[in-house]
């Protein structure tokens, strides 16, 4: 390891995770790992920088250190980030950069040559943000071989347990979004713009608390009005906020890349009866889903406790999933990209497994979001990480 290194985990912690990634390649046969996700390169390696918008990975071997590969001007962040050796950083040129004359796998293809790794059972992450069709066409080309074995999720899958110090740092993510959710009650009003409003929940996210300053979220605020909050994934814009609609907030506290993620809704004037009964179901419906999200029930266990008690309000989700496990992300997303809440997943909870249970309501006419980041213990049900008082804030 390089001096002067300020790692987020100790090593044991990265050598800890490295042995159970061998574990499941041995499983798959893998003997060579390219991670290009960069969650999972900073979950084994460290490595944390805004770099994902050009080609980058991790090389997983069985016995070797990981080797960072990537532009050779974010060497220097391996460097700065990472528990890697200088042996164990490797930079392709920048005429490499988006040039369609010479794809960054034709490097990686000479790297894995030169490492005698270029004959071994190759694993890749195929279907992820990161890891291009022209990526993939370029490095079988490159290789002469057309074998590559897809194993996307082989790493998501073993950051689902979370560890003591993991769970701490998602415990400072939500100290921050709950001082962030009270920023907004106190600053809210009619007629305020909308992009007024995002900056100050942006600059409340990162002030963070006393103790700790926050680090930005993988997905930007999420704050539709009225019938704009029919959709689930919309922005914002700079018109004012007026009286007679609800606003949902989707957002998230985030701490070493560790998220927090928690929704609630708001209105100006009173809310309308559906809103109000959209609003006791879901309030009702999430208590039944944290009842049963134990370990050694299944993750349909709680989308259909959330279900039977929606169904007593007359709401139908339609079978959409009402949420995913979160941790450690990067943009576009703060999902771990695993299980799903839903009753096809009979996946067993497990202590240490943390969850964005999102049960979001995106009606006709209206949107409701009321969700909890939960945490799955040794007994009982899951605990909330949030203190955040569930009711929509109606706001005159």
């Amino acid at each position: 390891m390089l001096q002067d290194v300020n790692l987020p985990f100790g090593l044991d912690e990265y050598r800890s995770r490295l042995a159970k990634t061998r574990v499941a390649m041995a499983e798959r046969g893998i003997e060579v790992l390219f991670v290009s996700d960069p969650s999972n390169m900073c979950w084994l390696t460290g490595y944390d920088a805004w770099s994902f918008y050009t080609f980058q990975g991790v090389i997983v071997s069985l016995e070797d250190d990981p080797i960072y590969w990537g532009r050779n001007m974010d060497t220097q962040a391996a460097r700065r980030t990472t528990w890697l050796d200088e042996d164990h950083i490797v930079p392709y040129p920048d005429n490499y950069v988006q040039n369609p004359e010479h794809h960054p796998m034709q490097h990686l293809a000479e790297v894995l040559n030169g490492r005698g790794m270029s004959n071994s059972r190759i694993g890749v992450e195929a279907d992820n943000y990161y890891y291009s069709a022209k990526a993939d066409q370029s490095l079988r080309t490159s290789l002469g071989r057309d074998d590559l074995i897809d194993v996307t999720g082989l790493v998501n899958w073993q950051r689902a347990v979370k560890s003591a110090h993991e769970i701490q740092y998602m415990r400072i993510a939500g100290s921050i979004l709950e001082l962030v959710y009270e920023h907004i009650g106190n600053v809210i009003r009619p007629g305020m713009r909308k992009n007024d409003l995002v900056a100050e929940i942006l600059h409340a996210s990162i002030t963070g608390t006393p103790e700790h300053g926050g680090d930005y979220a993988a997905i930007v605020p999420l704050l539709p009005t009225g019938a704009d909050a029919t959709a689930s994934h919309l922005t914002w814009n700079d018109a004012p906020m007026e009286k007679g609609a609800g606003t949902f907030l989707e957002l998230a506290g985030c701490f070493r890349r560790y998220h927090a993620p928690l929704c609630r809704s708001f209105f100006l004037g009173t809310p309308p009866p559906e809103v109000v009964n959209a609003e006791a179901a879901l309030v009702e419906a999430l208590s039944a889903g944290i009842d049963v999200a134990r370990s050694g029930n299944t993750a349909a266990d709680v989308a259909n406790a959330l279900a039977s008690v929606l169904a007593k309000y007359g709401i139908d989700r339609g079978g959409a999933r009402c949420g995913y496990p979160i941790g450690l992300s990067y943009p576009p997303d703060w999902g771990e990209r695993t299980i799903s809440l839903r009753p096809e997943d009979t996946t067993v909870l497990e202590p240490g497994m943390t969850f964005h249970f999102m049960p979001g309501l995106w009606m006709q006419d209206w949107g409701l979001e009321i969700t909890e980041t939960i945490l799955i213990t040794e007994s009982g049900p899951a605990e909330c990480l949030l203190d955040v008082d569930r009711s929509v804030m109606v706001f005159d």
